[in-house]
């Protein structure tokens, strides 16, 4: 096959990465219904181990193809950027979904919840606490990550490896601090309607936040080795989006779960 093209898209190499990942994913939730009903969380780990070895080789092959090998051109960059929009807009309404049962549950309680809400028996968390803190520290991430991206495009090298550094500390405060909010939580996802929307709404954006920062780590990984430039640095740019994502559902939980709900 000749290696010359006349057009400015990328047409990918066969890859092992899919069908390898595909097979991780599926170990991985094998493993989980074992650990519920057996007890025995092996297989997990081995599916958690090929996942992570999978996705370290395929993010290094995009890398590679991104930064040396410079086929990202523009109009790969424009996909890319329009793939990232749609996957952020599948997550709004997968988020979206919670909000709606935490509502239907919260506005209109049922005589199962004894028609009150937060239902009895629920010791909910004061909302000027961690959650508050937690809040705080989001914040100032999105703030330190914009200071990373434009310190970026004007090439200041300095400004933004401390940007990056700082928004990945703050991430991993932020989840340090959700864990030891959920050590302490009087109640768990069994308890009630209450107990299943605030742990499934909260849980997953503590798992996001968790994917977040490991995109924005590798993203600060990157950066420490001058892959990126002042005009071609959409895989920082796509980190700095979902992080604002976060952010904002954060805000909404913050208010309507841990403020008014509570």
């Amino acid at each position: 096959m000749s290696s010359l093209k006349n057009h400015p898209f990328h047409l990918v190499d066969i890859s092992p990465w899919p069908i390898l990942g595909a097979l991780g994913a599926m170990s991985t939730m094998m493993g989980l219904i074992k650990w519920f009903h057996s007890y025995n969380n092996n297989l997990l780990l081995i599916g958690l181990l090929i996942t992570s070895l999978i996705m370290l080789q395929w993010w290094r092959d995009i890398v590679r193809e991104g930064t040396f090998q410079g086929l990202h051109t523009f109009n790969v960059t424009l996909g890319l950027r329009w793939g990232m929009i749609l996957f952020i807009t599948s997550e709004i309404f997968f988020f979206l979904s919670f909000f709606w049962g935490f509502f239907h549950n919260s506005l209109s309680p049922s005589i199962e919840l004894g028609l009150t809400w937060p239902p009895k028996g629920i010791q909910t968390f004061n909302p000027i606490e961690i959650p508050l803190l937690n809040t705080l520290i989001l914040l100032t991430s999105g703030l330190t990550v914009t200071w990373a991206h434009h310190s970026l495009m004007e090439n200041n090298y300095q400004q933004g490896l401390h940007g990056l550094m700082l928004t990945v500390i703050l991430g991993i405060y932020f989840t340090m601090l959700q864990a030891y909010e959920y050590i302490e939580a009087s109640f768990t996802i069994a308890d009630s309607a209450y107990g299943s929307s605030f742990f499934m709404a909260t849980g997953f954006h503590g798992l996001h936040v968790i994917i977040g920062t490991t995109f924005l780590l590798v993203c600060l990984i990157r950066h420490y080795y001058n892959h990126f430039s002042s005009t071609h640095h959409f895989g920082f740019e796509a980190a700095a989006w979902y992080w604002h994502f976060v952010d904002v559902v954060w805000l909404f939980l913050y208010i309507s779960i841990y403020w008014w709900g509570s």
